[in-house]
């Protein structure tokens, strides 16, 4: 195996845990919600704490994402997640369980920007479509295989063994970072004066081009997590699926997606980012709307339906995220990333309350999700036209 693609599995690997940690507070809500007697606006605070606090950490890495070496950011960063992710699993009370989350978050929200920058250093814009397909392949296994294993332990034993695990492996993975990873130090090849935040601010506010490329990955992530945090409390309330039965959906959703990323990838490089992506978006609205209308039905209906999802709307981010990070240059593009996950993680946190706010709880079911299923398709659309928009900078 070549060294790029060691790193791009390594990288890859690295995904997979932080997705886990980050995506398995919503299929344990409804566990949340009982175990500490919250209501569904305070439950959506849980997700938000953690997108709140990578923003803010992201927008600190503006200034100073493109002036380390590669490799000693990530050390920095996933060490600095497993720390927190650890203290989750020590959480005994609603309140600390919260600052714990925000002080995952505060590392966790920024090793997106750092990954997708690194890829975009070591594959050309040509090419980048299969490696976006290999990082999204580990979104699929962490929710195939992660997320589920997740469930399992929480439900058969306790909601705190997941993240105590995932701070275990998180540890090992930070050591062999430091002895094995290789420097990576492009980004620093060219002697541009050091900016400060405002400058790197003002520069990118000024380029149409990156500019629209930070909108369409906004509205993106806002559109698409509107209804992430309640898919699990809804399926359990109102569909009438056990928490173990949840299990099934991220499974075979996940597995579907691992093998569908690939392809997604592949078809990108082949008939370009625009057309992939309409098609997807189009094609996602379908079980977007089953999902946030579902009455009680057959398990493998709801598997079914929660499958279609994973394939159209994850695979909605292999094209997008193909063009977003080529819309700026070698020189800036951690500054650029991390900009770019400081308002994905803004538009989650911001999803979280609105559809928090939107939902409600009565006798002992949700409602008003249909609505958030129907804005969530219209702000998706949304995003096409400012996709279609984008240009490939120079030095992709």
């Amino acid at each position: 195996m070549s060294q790029r693609k060691t790193l791009l599995f390594t990288l890859s690997f690295i995904n997979f845990t932080h997705i886990i940690d980050s995506m398995l507070i919503m299929p344990l809500g409804d566990i949340f919600i009982e175990t500490f007697k919250i209501s569904a606006t305070k439950y959506s605070y849980l997700v938000s704490a953690y997108a709140f606090a990578a923003f803010l950490s992201a927008i600190i890495g503006i200034k100073y994402l493109d002036r380390f070496d590669r490799k000693k950011a990530l050390v920095f960063i996933y060490s600095g997640f497993s720390i927190g992710t650890f203290i989750c699993a020590f959480a005994n009370s609603y309140e600390i369980l919260l600052a714990s989350r925000f002080l995952t978050g505060l590392f966790g929200g920024i090793i997106g920007a750092l990954v997708l920058s690194i890829v975009s250093d070591i594959y050309s814009f040509k090419e980048r479509g299969y490696a976006m397909g290999i990082l999204m392949a580990a979104f699929s296994a962490a929710s195939a295989f992660g997320v589920p294993t997740g469930i399992f332990l929480a439900a058969k034993g306790n909601w705190q063994l997941p993240f105590f695990i995932i701070g275990i492996v998180g540890f090992i993975i930070s050591i062999l970072l430091f002895l094995y990873f290789p420097s990576i130090t492009k980004h620093l090849e060219n002697d541009h004066p050091k900016k400060n935040l405002r400058q790197i601010l003002n520069q990118t506010f000024r380029d149409k081009n990156q500019m629209n490329a930070l909108t369409a990955g906004f509205i993106l992530v806002f559109g698409h997590f509107l209804i992430i945090p309640f898919i699990s409390p809804y399926m359990i309330k109102n569909v009438g699926l056990s928490q173990m039965e949840i299990t099934y959906q991220f499974f075979f959703g996940g597995l579907a997606t691992v093998i569908t990323a690939n392809i997604i990838g592949k078809m990108t490089d082949r008939f370009g980012v625009q057309k992939i992506f309409l098609w997807l978006v189009l094609l996602a609205m379908i079980p977007t709307v089953l999902i946030t209308n579902l009455k009680v039905v057959p398990l493998g209906v709801a598997i079914g339906i929660c499958v279609l999802f994973f394939i159209f709307a994850s695979g909605r981010f292999i094209p997008a995220n193909a063009i977003i990070t080529a819309s700026t240059g070698t020189e800036n593009r951690g500054s650029f990333m991390s900009l770019k996950s400081a308002l994905q993680q803004l538009a989650i946190a911001l999803s979280a309350f609105v559809s928090g706010g939107i939902v409600g709880i009565q006798n002992d079911q949700y409602v008003d999700y249909p609505i958030v299923g129907y804005m969530a398709i219209i702000i998706t659309l949304s995003s096409v036209y400012f996709l279609r928009k984008l240009k490939v900078a120079q030095g992709n």
